[in-house]
């Protein structure tokens, strides 16, 4: 079989197998209005620790969002929904065809048909598409990280691509925003490790606390097995915890460089992020025997505080 063969049958494998959601974000679309109702339900109906696409959004980015959405959480779930690490690669190779297929202008299936209009709309490369994928095809190789550096480079991958395609969406396209991005989607995706640490163990068999923070604090991987948290573990998070701390202090810069009407957004996704680490605090650093989540109410105090800063003079960012 050719090269040109073989990355044909990729692009046009079999779907049946795959989980429902997957399918019809695979399968052929009808027209783009089709494509783009199917990203929206998706974005409004997955669980996340808070909302993707709220009021704060301005409307003529919703459905852009909901797009970005869509692929992010295919290309997630493609890593983590199939049960089996090999098939994951193989199906993350072909998504990743996809992507490069539809800068190629084929794009005849639901997700890439309603983010071809975004990607065209708003000039957006392909690289953070590219990271994203690479990032979920590192999850089937790589379980465990030796330093916090690894892990951090896996954040550059893994998160901060999304950060960036967020700013494509909003006109911004210079370094120090990106940069300054970055710091913030990296906590982001560390807090969620820290508040995942027992789930990601106990369904995906992957640490994401570095070893040498465990051996630091004398917590070893058979302790996170067994779901035994004592002050070792609650030191360890602590510290992790703060220096994630640290990474959105940095990047509180960011949020006076945006204009009014799309900061309150962004504002939100950092408030969230920090709001899972007080969280992580209240239940004295222990996500071995709880996982730390907010609650609606919690949710609804975030969103309303967000939209004070974007709604009235001199409020907050």
């Amino acid at each position: 079989m050719t090269f040109t063969e073989t990355r044909a049958s990729a692009i046009s494998a079999d779907t049946s197998h795959l989980p429902q959601i997957l399918r019809e974000a695979l399968a052929p679309a009808t027209d783009l209005a089709s494509a783009q109702a199917f990203t929206r339900h998706l974005a409004h109906t997955h669980y996340e620790n808070f909302s993707v696409v709220t009021v704060l959004v301005p409307k003529g980015l919703r459905q852009d969002f909901c797009n970005i959405y869509a692929f992010c959480r295919i290309a997630d779930d493609l890593g983590d929904e199939l049960g089996d690490r090999q098939l994951s690669s193989e199906w993350l190779v072909r998504f990743a065809d996809r992507t490069r297929a539809a800068y190629n202008g084929d794009h005849t299936n639901n997700v890439f048909l309603a983010l071809s209009d975004t990607i065209r709309r708003h000039d957006i490369p392909i690289h953070p598409f590219l990271d994203l994928i690479d990032a979920f095809e590192q999850d089937q190789r790589s379980t465990r990280y030796e330093t916090f550096d690894q892990v951090v480079d896996y954040c550059r991958r893994s998160a901060d691509p999304v950060g960036r395609l967020v700013l494509y969406l909003c006109g911004y396209r210079d370094a120090e925003r990106q940069s300054l991005s970055d710091k913030i989607c990296t906590a982001l995706q560390l807090a969620n490790f820290w508040q995942d640490v027992r789930r990601d163990i106990e369904y995906r068999d992957r640490i994401y606390l570095p070893r040498e923070s465990m051996a630091r604090f004398n917590v070893t991987e058979r302790q996170l097995l067994e779901k035994r948290c004592d002050d070792n573990y609650r030191n360890l998070i602590r510290f992790e915890v703060d220096r994630t701390e640290a990474f959105f202090q940095e990047g509180d810069a960011l949020l006076p460089t945006l204009r009014p009407a799309v900061r309150a957004q962004i504002s939100l996704f950092s408030r969230g992020g920090r709001a899972v680490l007080e969280s992580i605090r209240r239940q004295n650093y222990d996500t071995l025997t709880h996982r730390p989540a907010l609650t609606k109410w919690q949710k609804g105090r975030l969103l309303f505080s967000a939209m004070l800063g974007k709604f009235l003079p001199g409020g907050s960012h």
